[in-house]
């Protein structure tokens, strides 16, 4: 106060011609000797009457206290009177309510930029699983509370808060202690004074190797009475925040040069001074001297003293403290910077007219830049702009702990707060370089999601694999994000990747089988119609409808040909008419097979005396049968192509991660129909070969009719629930194995016997052993 004031007094652009003077008072660190000074502030006089200014010399300003709970007990009379009041230290955030404490100015920071600050520190650590102590008076509460609600912001969890003061019992801080131990956090904020802290640090201490890292608020982050080599093992590695150190020039000399010579008989500090630093006591001090005292000779030098440090933090803010107000002086007298509430006569001000509510509204728009280049100002809730240091206790050789400054947090030139932290300068308890973690769980890679733990903070959970059909590409994901339709998650659901596109190809292995048996098929089918052609005069081929065996082994072969429709891409084409020429083609074989049973039976009967069926032996009734069979079929698939199309799509839906290219049949009523159909077409002509079988042997295809449909409606019906339980690609592989095996089974069993006569045997392919009046053995055709 007495340098700041020779300085303002000295300059001559800030207030010239005019000294200022200071009073002291001594609120003892006591509420009601506060109170009773700042009363005497108000009246000028000892005896304060209330409302009533008993002299003309009263201060224009106070600056103090340094205490926020008595800083609250004078801010509540002085706003009363709109008396401007600046405070050096009182940082507790209920200040900053202009409402209960409209002239309240302060130069340290407010407890909500403390707060912000420590949860910046915890997130750019990457901690998400904290302890919490805090005092139990206003600077811990209010503290407190604001920090809780930043770290739940930043996604913070706090394990434990508790709270503890002066009157706490020696149980209570028992139990805190215990629960530090215990609890899996590694990170401890402590938003407390030094004084209060003792106890605790002594308790911690006879828990041994308990290595937790201390996040320190202002109140004791450069605690010398913490900075003992006792504490050393617990309390190395703390980070904590620190008023802004700015070397103020010429105060270290002004400090340097105080000497008796010098200084005034009122100075009532300095004889208290001298005897704190050299350890002694001047001769006429009273009583308590003794002959073993040292008395002080004024031949003592301060220079070269090597237990003095200095900590300028508070020292500067008192410089800015006084600086604002003799600037709102300044801009009052001098610049006439006028607000509404100053104007008395539309004049500057002279001195004996000055006010101190006029002052207090002058500091609110306050500004200017101090000797070290910093800007001093106020803003509405009369808080000053505000930097942070970031300070890292760490251990001396002869044990005791060292403050060294590690980074900034900057409030003052950037919008947005911002922590630079040299990390390597950082020596942590644990030993290592890297930064100590303290979570409740493990994160969760890309692919899975956190669960919460039932009854636990949102930072304890589980980590589960996403869904199918979803992915997580960040680490600590709460929720899977589903893919597109046209897409499918990794191997890792970590990112969606295009669905493979899947269809029976000709190219893969299950593709060239089935094309190579089709078309093997087809030709030994041809080559069979080759033989019945080449041997169409001999008697077996004769006695077989040469007409509809023909037809028969055509359609045959277009079977097997038309099992190729179903492989390959999907076209317009291709699904348009695979169904239906599928259909139409069996029905049309099966309807062969039907006639030739019929003229089986209808050949027998005509054989006997006095029948009258010969009149229907010839081709009119197999033409007629054969095409009245296929006409029904035809009518099903042509309504059914005229009706609903059928059409080629995408189906994204029936397989996951793939798309699936296929034919979209419209409408499954008339695909079973058709089937249907066959399946009674194919039923009847088993009934009636079946009941036929025991004619005569040597001319009775009726056997072989039902063998062939038997292996046929075999076929079909293992391949209704086959073709039903089975998806993709793999249904239309069971359509066309079923339309290969049902062709191959006609062919096999119809026409293998008669190949083998024709072709090995042809002493059986007589007249005479058809009509069973040859001398060799019988055999079934």
């Amino acid at each position: 106060m007495v340098y700041v004031i020779k300085e303002i007094n000295e300059d001559a652009f800030l207030l010239p011609n005019i000294s200022l003077g200071f009073q002291i008072f001594d609120s003892c660190a006591h509420i009601s000797r506060a109170v009773w000074e700042t009363l005497t502030c108000l009246t000028g006089v000892d005896r304060s009457t209330l409302n009533y200014q008993c002299t003309r010399k009263v201060p224009l300003a106070i600056i103090g206290d340094s205490v926020s709970l008595l800083s609250i007990a004078m801010a509540t009379i002085l706003g009363v009177y709109r008396y401007p009041q600046v405070s050096y230290a009182a940082s507790v955030i209920s200040l900053s309510n202009r409402v209960l404490y409209p002239s309240f100015f302060r130069t340290a920071p407010s407890d909500d930029k403390q707060t912000r600050a420590f949860a910046k520190l915890v997130l750019y650590m990457g901690w998400t699983w904290v302890g919490l102590l805090s005092l139990n008076n206003d600077y811990g509460i209010q503290g407190s509370q604001i920090l809780k609600e930043e770290l739940q912001k930043m996604g913070v969890c706090i394990a434990y808060h508790e709270t503890f003061g002066q009157g706490t019992s020696f149980k209570k801080i028992q139990s805190i202690a215990n629960i530090i131990v215990q609890s899996s956090a590694k990170v401890v904020i402590l938003f407390s004074r030094d004084p209060h802290i003792n106890q605790l640090m002594e308790l911690v201490l006879e828990r041994k190797d308990v290595k937790r890292i201390w996040l320190a608020s202002i109140g004791w982050s450069n605690s010398p009475m913490l900075s003992i080599p006792r504490y050393s093992q617990t309390l190395v590695g703390t980070i904590g925040f620190s008023l802004y150190e700015v070397d103020m020039p010429g105060f270290e000399e002004f400090l340097m040069d105080i000497h008796p010579s010098t200084s005034l008989p009122e100075d009532i500090f300095f004889k208290t001074f001298w005897e704190k630093i050299f350890g002694c006591r001047w001769l006429n001090a009273g009583a308590g001297g003794g002959n073993e005292s040292v008395w002080c000779t004024g031949e003592e030098k301060l220079k070269g003293l090597t237990n003095i440090k200095y900590d300028f933090r508070y020292q500067y803010l008192i410089y800015n403290a006084v600086y604002a107000v003799a600037n709102a002086l300044h801009n009052l007298m001098f610049s006439c910077t006028f607000h509404p509430e100053t104007i008395i006569s539309g004049k500057c001000v002279d001195i004996p007219d000055i006010k101190p509510w006029q002052i207090f509204h002058q500091l609110k728009s306050v500004f200017f830049k101090n000797r070290m280049g910093e800007e001093v100002y106020f803003d509405s809730n009369g808080n000053p702009p505000t930097d942070y240091d970031v300070l890292n206790w760490q251990g001396n050789s002869d044990g005791t702990i060292k403050f060294v400054k590690v980074g900034r947090y900057k409030l003052r030139k950037s919008i947005e707060n911002e922590l630079n932290i040299n990390m390597t300068a950082i020596r942590w308890i644990t030993g290592g370089q890297e930064i100590p973690r303290s979570v409740c769980s493990d994160s969760c890679s890309p692919g899975f999601r956190k669960a919460a733990q039932k009854g636990q903070p949102m930072c304890c959970f589980d980590c589960v694999p996403c869904a199918d059909g979803e992915v997580s590409s960040q680490i600590d994901s709460s929720n899977c994000v589903p893919c597109t339709p046209e897409t499918w998650p990794n191997k890792n659901q970590t990112e969606c990747i295009p669905k493979t596109v899947e269809f029976l190809s000709y190219w893969e292995p299950l593709g060239i089988t089935l094309t190579s048996t089709a078309v093997f098929c087809s030709f030994t089918t041809l080559s069979i119609l080759c033989v019945f052609v080449k041997y169409k005069d001999t008697a077996i081929v004769k006695a077989n409808n040469s007409d509809l065996t023909y037809v028969l082994l055509v359609f045959l072969c277009l079977s097997f040909l038309c099992s190729l429709l179903f492989i390959g891409e999907p076209k317009k084409f291709t699904c348009l008419f695979r169904q239906g020429a599928f259909g139409v083609i069996f029905v049309l074989c099966v309807s062969c097979i039907f006639a030739k049973t019929l003229m089986v039976i209808i050949a027998f009967r005509a054989t006997k005396p006095g029948s009258d069926m010969r009149k229907w032996l010839g081709p009119k009734v197999p033409a007629l049968n054969v095409s009245i069979c296929t006409f029904i079929q035809l009518f099903i698939s042509t309504f059914w192509i005229l009706f609903c199309p059928p059409f080629p799509e995408n189906n994204i839906k029936i397989m996951p991660g793939f798309i699936i290219f296929q034919c979209n049949e419209c409408s499954d009523i008339l695909l079973w129909c058709m089937l249907g159909y066959m399946a009674f077409l194919a039923c009847v002509s088993f009934f009636v070969a079946f009941l036929a079988r025991n004619l005569p042997d040597s001319f009775n295809e009726a056997k072989w009719i039902t063998f062939s449909m038997l292996i046929f409606l075999s076929v079909w019906i293992s391949f209704v629930p086959a073709y039903l339980s089975t998806q993709g690609k793999l249904m239309v592989a069971v359509e066309v194995f079923g339309i290969i095996l049902s062709s191959a089974g006609i062919l096999s069993c119809f026409f293998f016997p008669k190949c083998y006569i024709i072709l090995l045997r042809p002493d059986l392919n007589t007249r005479e052993h058809m009509l069973g009046r040859g001398n060799t053995q019988k055999t079934n055709i």
